[in-house]
């Protein structure tokens, strides 16, 4: 009974941070020409499905995948992973990853690339209206350790590798998020970089949710990886009981330089929500698939 409530109390908290992504309103980021449809630009396919997972105990979830039009298959594709995938695929919402992914992929401003848009797992196949409410997103994003990566790599790839050509070289597997996402993107990729080179974290909760906060003292102490980091945060971000994000990202941002990574700290005045990262997805993708 008491781990049933501690468990429902952890989830009721992690709420109030899920209202402030969902709902948060911020003006004066604008979007460049490569976040909207361009003449003559082939447009990308993205199909829908569902999943029920063994790792996460039988739970069950919604991901999309895009493939753009100028696949191959004859050639590996380059490979992307996005957390809170319905945020992302969303071609009128913040980030546009597909209109984005058409416009750069033409223009070979980033390899030809799938895009794997995965949602948190829920308890039950019937979904909430908001995925961030899933059951399981807190628990999956936000703990530290190996279990999502896995899941992705023994359960969620896998399954898309059977219908298409992806790539082997962990220099062209990226993964992105926001907020617990963005942790998770980097929880993903810190173990296994032998898997995953790119993270792109926006308002990423590097904070003490779940332990998160210990991550820029774990990057200076621990052996370096091999992993390539674009992080974006807002000057207005969350300031709660379980850490203020906008000093978080800058304990971020310093412990990277402080070890020589290859990263890159984008600010704003912003809240917590996608606007600012969603304005600068393009060139934030540009950078991060430059080597």
């Amino acid at each position: 009974m008491k781990m049933q409530l501690t468990r429902a109390i952890a989830l009721l908290s992690c709420s109030i941070i899920i209202i402030n992504v969902c709902f948060a309103q911020e003006g004066g980021y604008t979007y460049s020409n490569d976040s909207n449809r361009q003449d003559g630009i082939p447009k990308g396919t993205v199909t829908k499905h569902t999943w029920k997972s063994s790792i996460y105990d039988d739970n069950y979830r919604e991901y999309y995948v895009y493939v753009p039009a100028q696949y191959n298959s004859k050639r590996p594709a380059a490979l992307m992973v996005f957390q809170d995938g319905h945020a992302y695929v969303k071609e009128d919402g913040d980030f546009r990853v597909p209109v984005v992914f058409d416009n750069l992929i033409q223009k070979k401003a980033m390899p030809v690339t799938v895009g794997i848009f995965i949602n948190p797992g829920h308890n039950s196949s019937e979904f909430p209206d908001n995925p961030f409410r899933n059951s399981n997103r807190s628990w999956e994003y936000d703990e530290l350790s190996d279990r999502y990566v896995r899941f992705l790599i023994k359960e969620i790839i896998p399954e898309v590798s059977k219908s298409y050509n992806l790539t082997n070289d962990p220099k062209m597997r990226a993964i992105c998020g926001l907020s617990s996402g963005g942790i998770c993107a980097f929880t993903a990729a810190w173990e296994r970089p032998d898997y995953f080179h790119k993270v792109l974290s926006h308002i990423g909760s590097f904070t003490d949710i779940r332990g998160g906060h210990v991550y820029p003292s774990l990057i200076r102490k621990l052996a370096k990886r091999d992993i390539k980091v674009y992080l974006q945060d807002g000057s207005d971000d969350l300031n709660n009981r379980f850490g203020n994000w906008w000093l978080a990202n800058q304990q971020m941002a310093s412990a990277l330089e402080f070890r020589n990574y290859d990263y890159k700290f984008v600010t704003g005045t912003g809240g917590h929500s996608g606007k600012h990262g969603g304005a600068i997805l393009p060139e934030s993708l540009k950078w991060l698939w430059t080597e």
